[in-house]
């Protein structure tokens, strides 16, 4: 998962907007969101590789959602997948704060990433650089491959436009939070990022929607719960840049 855009609270008539590309390579086997037969309260997309996910909920109204890090820097074997992290918080018993606060204390065994994880009432924030856990201030958000609203040109771009589109609507439709993450637009030179990775493939990274020979936007979900817990996710994949099809879920949250 590239960029995850999302708005907690302050809204009058939902408690969480995600729009949220998840980015990979072509050859990794993915199946689409979907409950799970051995989870089935869990609604999320697989990575059929290592089974993990990189971002879910679940009935009772548990959610989590991963980035990696990148650095080009760090070149090691990890022992442990990342989409552990959203798929072990997800079918645990543990809140949101203990999880990460114990995750803190083995986070050395997994690759860079941030992860957010939490319910429909509060949102916690860690990444395994800083090894923080923070509860995530009501609003707009944006969280790419570095921290939590680090200002690269796309964080900036995306936050902008999703906020902009919850302070003026009162209904959230998908269709439309989808055209945020479709964005193809690249950032100058002068305003990329340095993260170790050439400056032409910098470059193609700096779009939300990510298209290149072997690497590129996977899937875009859209998750809205609105005052009264109802949960309506909507899924579309892609094959290397071009729509493939869609998935829609609704159900309310068992409490």
């Amino acid at each position: 998962m590239c960029i995850i855009n999302f708005h907690v609270n302050e809204h009058p008539n939902y408690k969480l907007i995600v729009v949220a590309n998840r980015d990979e390579f072509y050859k990794r086997p993915t199946a689409a969101a979907h409950f799970w037969e051995d989870a089935p309260e869990l609604l999320a997309g697989r990575d059929l590789e290592a089974k993990g996910t990189w971002l879910g909920i679940t009935k009772t109204g548990k959610f989590a959602a991963l980035t990696n890090i990148r650095d080009a820097s760090i070149q090691k074997a990890f022992p442990t997948s990342r989409g552990d992290i959203v798929t072990n918080f997800l079918l645990s018993e543990q809140q949101a704060e203990d999880y990460l606060t114990d995750l803190v204390k083995k986070s050395n065994e997994y690759a860079g990433f941030n992860v957010l994880a939490g319910s429909i009432d509060e949102l916690y924030y860690l990444n395994n650089r800083e090894n923080e856990v923070i509860q995530v201030e009501d609003g707009t958000h944006s969280l790419s491959n570095h921290f939590l609203n680090t200002p690269w040109p796309k964080v900036c771009r995306a936050r902008k436009h999703l906020n902009e589109y919850v302070m003026n609507n009162k209904e959230m439709k998908h269709e439309e939070l989808f055209e945020i993450a479709m964005d193809r637009t690249k950032a100058s030179d002068e305003e990329l990022p340095n993260t170790g990775i050439s400056l032409e493939l910098e470059r193609e990274l700096s779009s939300l929607f990510i298209q290149t020979l072997d690497y590129g936007t996977r899937s875009i979900t859209v998750l809205t719960i609105d005052k009264y817990n109802h949960v309506k996710l909507t899924e579309k994949s892609f094959d290397k840049g071009e729509f493939s099809s869609e998935k829609t879920f609704s159900f309310t949250i068992i409490q």
